[in-house]
């Protein structure tokens, strides 16, 4: 098999392309790599990564790291459906639209809502900062106000960019469901949230929950909520 992905589900970017190469069913190898072990950061992956980042690709020699680089190769090198990434310059430039966003925006506050209110105390058996979170949850809170109203137009959107399913819709829900194991429940908080990630959960079954599976074991081991809750 020639595509190697080098991926950890606790990665948000992970997730977002481990979940697109099982919907658009292209083969591929799995490599994980345990973050929490700090794998990342031995030798042999730092060959693979100088970054030493998830997730990365290996296709038959050629590697590309950054989810967003490589969702943009797999979608241009394999035989895709077109809403994945289409072949309009308009509807492409939407796509990419919400790309260039999302990395000040979605990623940025919600993966630092999760670090500093759950991944940093428990890596380094330390208290919460909790003006530290709280700085981070107003920023993500002001971030999901623009998803709802709009992204996706006060809920008259059905996805990201209109009314199919893109690769913007992988990266955004997987950021968004990040902070629910630190205790905050973006889509019970934000229903037109909430009502969004349930048609991206169906247009992408049975492979959205298989990608979350380490989301809902933490989830349910530190926040006590049942292990087959789907948030």
């Amino acid at each position: 098999m020639s595509l190697r992905v080098y991926y950890d589900l606790m990665s948000q970017p992970s997730r977002a392309v481990y979940l697109f190469l099982k919907v658009a069913n292209i083969p591929f190898e799995s490599c994980t790599v345990k973050l929490r072990d700090g794998e990342h950061f031995e030798e042999a992956f730092t060959k693979i990564n100088p970054f030493q980042k998830v997730p990365v690709i290996d296709d038959a020699g050629f590697k590309l790291t950054e989810s967003v680089a490589i969702l943009r190769y797999l979608v241009r090198s394999r035989n895709v459906a077109d809403h994945w990434y289409s072949s309009d310059l308009q509807l492409q430039a939407k796509v990419d639209e919400y790309l260039e966003w999302q990395h000040l925006n979605t990623r940025l506050f919600c993966a630092m809502y999760f670090r500093h209110k759950f991944l940093e105390p428990m890596m380094f058996n330390r208290p919460v900062e909790e003006k530290k979170v709280a700085r981070f949850q107003k920023e993500m809170e002001k971030c999901l106000e623009v998803i709802e109203n709009i992204w996706l137009d006060h809920g008259k959107k059905d996805f990201i960019t209109g009314p199919n399913i893109s690769v913007a819709d992988l990266l955004a829900c997987c950021e968004l469901e990040q902070p629910g194991m630190a205790g905050y429940d973006v889509f019970q908080k934000h229903p037109i949230i909430g009502a969004y990630r349930e048609r991206v959960r169906k247009a992408t079954e049975p492979h959205y929950e298989e990608a979350h599976k380490i989301v809902r074991i933490v989830t349910h081991k530190f926040l006590g909520v049942p292990r087959d809750s789907k948030l």
